[in-house]
């Protein structure tokens, strides 16, 4: 059942500005998120070869397996839960990373207006199909270190800028992080870690109860 609140058109002016990095609303070219293919993902081995290993065997602690998001009406702590759970794979467990989109989209906007463009989202984060295969030779497993979430300084310009045409309880985060990846390469136990930085759309109360994911930036190219 509707309330007089979620009648409201959701403007797809919204998802435009989320898609060219706030730039239309904005008129700031030097600052712009943008949704585009994914990056490249090493395919080659568990880490990053541009951070040392280190021949430390992870623990349970250092990985967790991908889980559903869990509803919260306080937009910060659902956009901490949102980072670390994006982050969060294992593919010893896991078939793929078509498999770690689907929890997302039990909290995705509920219009389904943006969830095509969150689907493509997710997968910038997520390794390629070929990519997890060469991966889960290596049993990598990853996790996220959420170190600060805040509202970025260009937000209020945003909304400013929209002119009332983004739904009430819209709102951007920056996430800055350290994304740890552990495996085995060539027999040994090993770890790697890189900082991390991306934007989390979101829309809360008063348009909805709890919170709902609407769009990520692309990842390390984050509003500031």
């Amino acid at each position: 059942m509707l309330s007089p609140t979620l009648t409201r058109p959701h403007p797809r002016r919204l998802l435009v500005l989320a898609a060219t990095g706030v730039s239309v609303a904005l008129m700031l070219g030097a600052i712009a998120i943008s949704f585009d293919s994914r990056p490249s993902e090493p395919t080659t081995r568990p880490g990053d070869s541009t951070v040392p290993l280190s021949s430390a065997a992870p623990s349970n602690a250092d990985v967790r397996p991908a889980v559903a998001v869990p509803r919260n009406g306080d937009p910060r702590q659902f956009v901490r839960d949102v980072a670390a759970a994006i982050f969060a794979w294992d593919t010893r467990t896991a078939s793929g990373p078509a498999e770690l989109i689907e929890p997302f989209l039990t909290i995705a906007d509920p219009t389904g207006e943006s969830s095509p463009g969150l689907v493509s989202d997710l997968a910038g984060y997520l390794p390629t199909h070929d990519a997890w295969v060469d991966l889960r030779r290596y049993q990598t497993q990853q996790r996220l270190e959420v170190t600060t979430v805040a509202v970025p300084e260009l937000w209020a310009t945003a909304i400013e800028q929209a002119g009332g045409e983004l739904a009430p309880g819209t709102a951007a985060f920056t996430v800055r992080g350290i994304r740890h990846r552990a495996g085995s390469w060539e027999g040994d136990l090993v770890r790697s870690k890189h900082p991390v930085a991306f934007t989390v759309f979101v829309v809360c109360a008063p348009t909805y109860p709890t919170c709902h994911l609407l769009r990520l930036s692309r990842l390390d190219d984050p509003l500031e």
